[in-house]
């Protein structure tokens, strides 16, 4: 009965986007339990410098997001409230801490190494070599003619 009670409160059409709201919500309060079992003092020095400002990031991010929607429902618009700006300067440190994730991650170029890939690519025998020359050719020469030499003696 008060389930059927609970139904009438609301129109159906947004039963699934209200069930949906709801288990976002209960992620998110499950999420900040976790977070908030822990002191931060504690917390932060189990982190590296760079997750710390993610956690920072990530706390400030989310504070500010929770304020918008607590906004939305009070009926002020937060298009034109602080609240706005705020965000977006925390995206932009969010973008900066991507970046230096990023330049960690990409792959390091050993110049040395890429210099002998190439060299070793291009190569191409010096010509002018007389003695380097012929002795090509003498062993492209006889190359073939050990192998059927073999074949001879296994027949």
């Amino acid at each position: 009965m008060a389930a059927d009670s609970r139904t009438e409160d609301y129109p159906h059409e947004i039963d699934d986007q209200l069930t949906g709201f709801d288990s976002s919500v209960s992620s998110v309060k499950s999420m900040l339990d976790k977070l908030m079992s822990m002191p931060r003092n504690e917390l932060l020095q189990k982190l590296d410098p760079l997750d710390q400002a993610k956690l920072d990031l990530m706390s400030a991010y989310t504070l500010n997001s929770l304020f918008w929607m607590y906004l939305v429902t009070q009926g002020v618009n937060p298009r034109e409230h602080g609240i706005k700006q705020e965000l977006e300067r925390i995206r932009t440190y969010m973008n900066k801490v991507k970046e230096i994730t990023d330049k960690r991650k990409a792959g390091r170029l050993d110049k040395g190494a890429a210099a002998r890939f190439v060299r070793n690519a291009l190569y191409e025998p010096n010509e002018k070599d007389p003695r380097k020359k012929a002795a090509a050719k003498k062993a492209a020469d006889t190359t073939p003619d050990t192998t059927q030499s073999k074949r001879s003696k296994q027949s």
